[in-house]
C-alpha cells in the first residue's frame, strides 16, 4: 500500500514529474558517461599493446615517442639510424626486435613499414596474438597488410590495389601512383590502432621513396620477393619495439641504450609511459568528473524545490490521510519515498538511454578516435554511484518531507 500510494501520488501530478525525471535522467546520464567513458578509454589505451619490453626511438619526451609508436598520434621529432637498430637488436639480451617506419599514408590512415616478426611478436590486451580474418602474412615488396577498420570503411578485399602518400593527412597532393601495393591480408578487429592502420614491408616504404625511373627499372627487372637488396636498405627507422630474454635485466638494458654515445637514443617501458599519461590527464578527468557531479547535484536542487511546491498544494491529501489514521513518519517517508522512485526511474532511463548510445556508436568511436567502449555501463563504480545519489536525494527531500511532517503533526 505504502508503494501504491506513493505511484499514485506521482501520477497525479505527472507533468511536473516527467520533467524532473528527465532533468534528472540526463544529468545521471553525463555523470555515468563521463565516468564509463573515462574507464574504457583507459583500458582501450592500455589494452592497444602487450608484451613489449622496452620501445627505443631517438630522444623525445617519453609520452610522444609512446603516442606516435602506439597510437600513431603526433609525429617524431627524427629518426634512430638502421645501424642503431642493427647493433641493438643483435644484443645477445635481446629476444625478438620489431622495427617501425612511418610517414606515409592511405586516405587518412597511416601506413607502418615492418616487418613479418611484427605479426608473430606484436600482441595486445592480454597478450593476445594478431590473427587474420582473411589472407595472411606480406611475402613480395608490393604486398599490404591492412587493418579491420581500414577494410571495412574503404570496402577493400584481398587481391585490391591501392597507392600510398607521403605524409599522414587525409588529403596528400604527393602520391606514389606508379607503384600498386596488393592487399595480401585483413587482420582481425582489435579494439586498438592497429584496425587503423595499412602495414607494409620496411622494403616496399624504401622502394616508393626511390627516384621514379630507379623504381620503375627495380619493378620491371627484379623479383618482388621480400629478399635482401642493398638498394631498399633503410636508412632509418621511426623507432623499435623490443623483447628481452630476461625481464630482470630491463633496466639495466634500457639505461644502455639512453647512454648511448654513437647516437642520442632512449628507451621508454610502455607501462610507465602510460602512467605517466595518466598523470598528465588526471587534471582534466578530475575536472570533468566534478562538473558532472555537480550537474547532478543541481538537478537535485531542482527535485527538492518541486517537492516543496508540491507541499504547499497537498495540504488536503496530507489531512486526509490523517483522518484514515497516518502517522506523521509515514507521511514523511511518504515524500522521501516519492523522491527515490523519481530517482530511481531516472537512473535506469539514464542507464538505458547511455547503453543505447554506445551500442549504436561503438563503430563510430572507434573508426574516428579509436576507442573501443563496450555498451555495458554496468559496474562496481555504478553501483557506488546509484548509492551516492539515492542517499544525496534523501538529504534533498528531507526539506519538503520535514514540512509535510510538521503539518501533519498539527492535524
Amino acid at each position: 500500500m505504502f508503494f501504491q500510494l506513493a505511484y499514485k501520488s506521482l501520477l497525479y501530478r505527472k507533468s511536473s514529474v516527467i520533467l524532473t525525471t528527465l532533468a534528472l535522467s540526463i544529468s545521471i546520464l553525463v555523470m555515468f558517461g563521463v565516468e564509463h567513458i573515462r574507464e574504457q578509454a583507459k583500458s582501450s589505451f592500455s589494452n592497444s599493446v602487450s608484451g613489449v619490453d622496452l620501445i627505443v626511438g631517438t630522444r623525445t619526451g617519453e609520452l610522444n615517442l609512446l603516442l606516435y609508436s602506439v597510437f600513431r598520434i603526433g609525429n617524431p621529432t627524427n629518426n634512430m639510424s638502421w645501424q642503431s637498430y642493427t647493433n641493438i637488436s643483435e644484443n645477445a639480451l635481446v629476444s625478438w626486435s620489431l622495427p617501425i617506419a612511418l610517414g606515409d599514408s592511405h586516405k587518412g590512415y597511416r601506413v607502418l613499414g615492418t616487418t613479418s616478426d611484427y605479426f608473430t611478436h606484436f600482441s595486445y590486451g592480454e597478450k593476445q596474438p594478431l590473427t587474420f580474418a582473411k589472407g595472411d602474412v606480406f611475402t613480395q615488396i608490393i604486398d599490404v597488410v591492412i587493418g579491420s577498420e581500414v577494410a571495412k570503411k574503404l570496402n577493400y578485399h584481398v587481391g585490391d590495389k591501392l597507392t600510398l602518400a607521403h605524409g599522414i593527412g587525409s588529403t596528400s597532393f604527393s602520391q606514389h601512383k606508379d607503384t600498386n601495393f596488393r592487399i595480401v591480408g585483413i587482420l582481425a578487429s582489435t579494439g586498438t590502432p592497429v584496425d587503423q592502420t595499412l602495414h607494409v614491408s620496411l622494403q616496399g616504404l624504401e622502394l616508393v621513396h626511390l627516384p621514379a625511373k630507379q623504381r620503375k627499372n627495380m619493378l620491371t627487372h627484379n623479383s618482388l620477393a621480400l629478399i635482401d637488396n642493398a638498394k631498399l636498405v633503410p636508412q632509418s627507422i621511426t623507432a623499435l619495439m623490443l623483447g628481452l630474454k630476461s625481464k630482470i635485466r630491463i633496466f639495466q638494458f634500457q639505461r644502455s641504450i639512453n647512454t648511448n654515445t654513437q647516437e642520442p637514443l632512449m628507451a621508454i617501458l610502455p607501462g610507465i609511459a602510460l602512467s605517466e599519461l595518466w598523470q598528465t590527464l588526471s587534471v582534466a578527468e578530475n575536472t570533468l568528473r566534478l562538473v558532472s557531479a555537480l550537474v547532478v547535484i543541481s538537478t537535485l536542487f531542482g527535485l527538492s524545490a518541486m517537492l516543496l511546491t508540491s507541499i504547499r498544494e497537498r495540504q488536503q491529501e496530507i489531512k486526509l490521510l490523517r483522518m484514515i489514521g497516518a502517522s506523521p513518519l509515514f507521511i514523511y517517508w511518504l515524500i522521501e519515498l516519492e523522491a527515490l522512485l523519481i530517482t530511481l526511474i531516472s537512473t535506469l532511463l539514464a542507464i538505458g538511454i547511455l547503453s543505447m548510445s554506445l551500442f549504436y556508436s561503438k563503430d563510430f568511436l572507434l573508426q574516428e578516435y579509436g576507442l573501443s567502449i563496450h555498451a555495458n555501463v554496468l559496474s562496481v563504480n555504478t553501483i557506488y554511484a546509484v548509492g551516492i545519489i539515492l542517499l544525496l536525494t534523501i538529504l534533498a527531500a528531507f526539506p519538503a518531507s520535514l514540512i509535510a511532517y510538521k503539518k501533519a503533526n498539527h492535524y
